[in-house]
């Protein structure tokens, strides 16, 4: 008679897979909560302490860390030696083990949890059985996943020795125990507030696999921290699946609102930077708002809304070819008219950073780490020039400086009204970007006379200036820092141009 060894915290599908595995004539063996939850829904286990004829000890933190389980999962059977190891010592061998681990990131992630009781669930010998049953996959199948149950019944009915299969098995068992390992390596890290530690682990969970990539021709898939957290949180009520550069443009959506989660915005972005972004009165009056900046590059983008999307809105949007509308809820009329295009993608939900997460840029052969960039509240900004802003071109300047941070370097936005008007972005010189933003306003028709202009990163020259005053900009946020400042102060003071300094930079490169 074969054996199964259950010990498991996740319970879920385990009734039915143990009742799955006596059907088919297999032993089973289980440890503390796992043989209470089988016993009282009548499924017969023996106890492991019966196997190692050892109690549970140290209030369960001993239970399975025995030769005479480790042995029975690591012996090889192709090998008579190990088998008259085993025989000399009693030792049957164990021929399945369905284990998952316990929650310790869940507890880790809970708010006001004390230090001891995270440390209580760091499991020790459960991810010491799986590890060993997984390096003798050749005779043992190991379980990690739930979800796994189902096709490891259907092989053992089928009588189905399938190889493949139990390979796989165990790779999945390395993967969750690395991944497992490197959260807690991260609590610990984390405690002594040690944000880049000497060595991390990035763990990563597949999502989905994508069609192809940026382009056709290159494999792709989606990876999570979590399922069910950040962009995975988002629920799709429409359209296709997503793509690669769908997920690039999302986040560079959402990336681009976040500033304004408090108000009424939305934010049209192409190839992950904004188009348009804009703050309104109501959904529809932000988007129409955030089109107008630049219509044209609108065509084939990605929408994002701070607000629920109502009916009306859904109408103006649906006029447009959009390829992904994310928004907090939409109402039903909404969706109704958004699925009339059967394309568009359609996404619900809120998509949040996980607290303390880095943000990461690969290079060859490593990873770049840095702390997400923090909002800019104002506390170091300064009026640097003899006029100061009036009280409107200081709300206007505040939001070009939220706008620009979305913006690819170099990057520049001319503003009016809690709207952007003319957006220069990811060029190679700031006064290129300078003039592209006034250019592309003046193409869709907007007076840029007494308009604001922020910028990323500080004027290195006073061209950038002469080419605000040239399309009649009131006034200028910038981080202030150059070598020549001083010389770009006087520009603007040649110009009656206001100018304010908030010391700190956005780039986005």
């Amino acid at each position: 008679m074969p054996t199964a060894l259950l010990s498991v915290s996740d319970k879920t599908g385990l009734v039915d897979f143990a009742k799955g595995l006596i059907t088919l004539g297999w032993d089973l063996v289980s440890t503390g909560g796992t043989a209470k939850a089988l016993r009282a829904a009548g499924v017969a286990v023996r106890d492991v302490s019966d196997v190692t004829h050892f109690p549970e000890m140290l209030d369960g933190r001993v239970k399975t860390l025995h030769p005479a389980i480790h042995g029975a999962l690591l012996a090889r059977r192709d090998s008579p030696e190990h088998l008259k190891a085993l025989a000399e010592h009693d030792i049957a061998p164990i021929d399945l083990v369905a284990v998952n681990l316990y929650p310790f990131e869940e507890t880790a992630a809970r708010a006001g949890v004390k230090p001891e009781e995270i440390i209580e669930q760091i499991d020790i010998g459960g991810p010491s059985m799986l590890r060993s049953a997984a390096k003798n996959f050749a005779s043992v199948t190991v379980v990690v996943d739930p979800a796994d149950y189902g096709r490891v019944l259907a092989a053992l009915e089928a009588k189905d020795d399938d190889m493949d299969l139990r390979r796989l098995l165990a790779e999945k068992v390395f993967a969750r125990t690395a991944a497992y390992d490197a959260a807690i390596a991260f609590w610990f890290g984390s405690e002594r507030s040690e944000v880049f530690p000497d060595r991390t682990t990035i763990s990563l969970e597949k999502e989905t696999t994508l069609r192809y990539g940026e382009n056709p021709g290159q494999r792709a898939a989606f990876y999570v921290e979590r399922r069910g957290e950040g962009i995975a949180a988002l629920e799709k009520k429409g359209g296709k699946e997503l793509s690669f550069n769908n997920l690039l443009d999302l986040e560079g959506a959402l990336f681009a609102t976040d500033p304004f989660a408090d108000e009424i915005a939305c934010a049209i972005v192409k190839h992950t930077t904004p188009c348009g972004l804009a703050t309104g009165t109501s959904a529809l009056d932000s988007y129409r708002k955030a089109l107008a900046c630049d219509p044209v590059s609108a065509f084939g983008s990605v929408i994002s809304f701070t607000i629920p999307v109502d009916d009306e809105t859904a109408e103006s949007v649906s006029s447009l070819f959009v390829e992904c509308v994310v928004a907090p809820q939409f109402t039903p009329g909404a969706l109704e008219i958004l699925g009339r295009k059967k394309n568009l993608r359609v996404l619900e939900g809120r998509a949040q950073w996980r607290e303390h997460s880095l943000d990461y840029k690969r290079v060859r052969g490593g990873f770049l780490a840095q702390e997400r960039a923090a909002r800019d509240g104002g506390e170091q900004w300064r009026v640097v020039t003899k006029r100061q802003p009036t009280e409107t071109e200081l709300k206007n300047l505040q939001f070009a400086w939220r706008a620009v941070g979305s913006v690819k370097s170099n990057a520049i936005v001319l503003a009016r009204d809690g709207a952007t008007i003319g957006i220069g972005a990811g060029q190679m010189s700031r006064v290129d970007a300078a003039f592209l933003s006034v250019y592309k306003a003046r193409l869709t028709g907007h007076d840029t006379k007494g308009a604001v202009m922020g910028s990323d990163a500080f004027f290195p020259f006073r061209d950038g200036v002469e080419q605000a005053a040239e399309a009649g900009v009131a006034a200028i946020v910038q981080p202030g820092g150059s070598v020549r400042d001083e010389e770009v102060i006087q520009a603007a003071d040649e110009y009656n141009i206001a100018m304010v300094f908030t010391g700190k930079r956005q780039f986005r490169h």
